[in-house]
């Protein structure tokens, strides 16, 4: 029976992440690899965070500068060079380790969906009265293709651990697997490594080779199973990657849905790792959220919409077919609309922008009407420069704002006009060319042209 783990008691994380990773077929390492716009690594660091790790240490070998940019301030490293099993990556961290007398959880940083609760019924179960050496994650796939082996008692105490290639026939029908995730106490962890051998068919160190140890000692390890296999789905190519996207993209709409969100079409969207919804919010098909996107209640996303760091405030309407990019903040009741982009700017409160607009680096006012075709001119081609548009202006159709400029509150300026200078409160201001009349110029030009193409066309036939 185990107990719950002393709440004191210090654990550290060992992520082996040294393979090459050639399946993948990539110049970027296999576990940088995103998912939800997370790279698999950070999504396991941050499940073993919200358990407080001591120490997180991530073997590296194969492309390690990338990995050890991408853990920097966040973990220690330790090089495996050569790569010689499992065994020997968990050995590499003995130094970064050195007198660390608490509890150990190896882990895959190609196995990026381990969940917290399951990381401490590994670690609670290492401290239960029968004190097991070590203990695995255990799981039984639908099918068991070439993954080691747990054979184990009624109890959940192991009798073995063997890997596919070593296996009996009577050992392959068995079909609780390893996962290759241990939880092991410290000052036991490096004794019984030291003392795996490689006399296998690949001729490594294996790490599951520590409950065969210590069972040679007397002591018996234990097996706690997961009840869901896909929880330990490791990833190797391609095709595992797009599956795994596909089912944390399951997981999250469930979450999403379950927390009082409306999908029409939940297939068809898409969620980053840091996607925040609030209640009675309804999305549209084919919506893709990236990173950093918060959506208040009772907001509106429209189909075909992308948004990314972007903040979305109550009952706002965005869309169908917008795109809000960094730095996008929409204000309680404000609406964008189709063909609608957004990048570091500000809609005040029911502001709104329901056409074919372009608003960078731009605060439009509460109330305020952008008209269809209009832009923010930010960029001279060296540096951007900000519009401000104050509460209640309008902005007529097919106007190009030239920043930096400023348009006072309750303005109004006409349609097809180019404001480069700034428009006082209350003020129309219209920039339009002189416009010219000629009465009767068109009949005489299409006459003319006419005439024109009939001359050709005769004397082609002539030639």
């Amino acid at each position: 029976m185990a107990r719950p783990m002393d709440i004191t008691r210090e654990f550290a994380a060992v992520i082996l992440a040294a393979g090459k990773g050639t399946r993948m077929k990539s110049q970027v390492h296999k576990v940088l690899h995103p998912i939800g716009g997370r790279a698999m690594l950070h999504h396991l660091m941050a499940s073993v965070n919200e358990l407080s790790p001591r120490q997180t240490v991530v073997v590296v070998g194969s492309g390690r500068d990338q990995i050890e940019s991408a853990v920097a301030g966040r973990a220690a490293t330790a090089l495996q060079e050569p790569q010689l099993g499992t065994g020997h990556a968990v050995q590499q961290a003995a130094a970064a380790l050195a007198g660390f007398t608490g509890d150990v959880l190896i882990l895959y940083g190609d196995v990026p969906f381990v969940r917290p609760a399951t990381m401490q019924r590994m670690l609670d179960r290492l401290h239960a009265d029968d004190a097991p050496a070590v203990v695995v994650l255990g799981f039984e796939p639908a099918d068991t293709l070439q993954y080691g082996r747990v054979i184990a008692a009624a109890d959940g105490t192991i009798e073995k651990m063997v890997e596919h290639k070593d296996a009996s026939a009577a050992e392959r029908a068995c079909r609780l697997c390893n996962s290759g995730l241990m939880a092991v106490r410290g000052p036991d962890l490096f004794a019984l490594l030291d003392r795996v051998g490689n006399d296998n068919a690949a001729g490594e160190y294996y790490l599951v080779d520590v409950v065969n140890v210590a069972r040679a000692d007397g002591r018996k390890s234990a097996v706690v199973v997961t009840d869901d296999p896909g929880e330990v789905a490791g990833i190797n190519s391609r095709g595992e990657l797009a599956d795994a996207e596909a089912q944390w993209q399951r997981f999250r709409r469930d979450e999403a849905m379950a927390a009082g969100v409306s999908l029409r079409a939940p297939d068809t969207v898409f969620f980053s790792y840091d996607t925040v919804l609030g209640r009675d919010v309804t999305i549209e098909q084919n919506v893709v959220f990236g990173p950093g996107v918060s959506v208040a209640d009772g907001a509106t996303i429209r189909a075909f919409s992308h948004l990314e760091g972007a903040k979305v405030g109550e009952d706002c309407q965005v869309g169908p077919f917008a795109r809000l990019r960094p730095g996008a903040v929409m204000e309680k009741g404000a609406r964008v609309g189709n063909f609608v982009e957004m990048k570091n700017a500000t809609l005040g409160e029911g502001a709104k922008a329901n056409h074919l607009t372009y608003l960078g680096d731009a605060d439009v006012g509460a109330g305020a009407n952008i008209g269809a075709g209009t832009i923010t001119c930010n960029y001279d081609g060296y540096f951007k420069h900000r519009t401000v548009i104050g509460p209640r202006a309008f902005i007529g159709s097919n106007s190009a704002l030239i920043a930096p400029v400023r348009i006072g509150a309750d303005a109004i300026v006409a349609a097809g006009s180019a404001v480069s200078r700034d428009v006082d409160e209350g003020e129309l201001r219209m920039v339009r060319a002189e416009q010219l009349v000629k009465p009767g110029w068109a009949d005489r030009f299409h006459d003319a042209m006419k005439k024109k193409k009939a001359q050709e066309r005769s004397a082609g036939k002539k030639g």
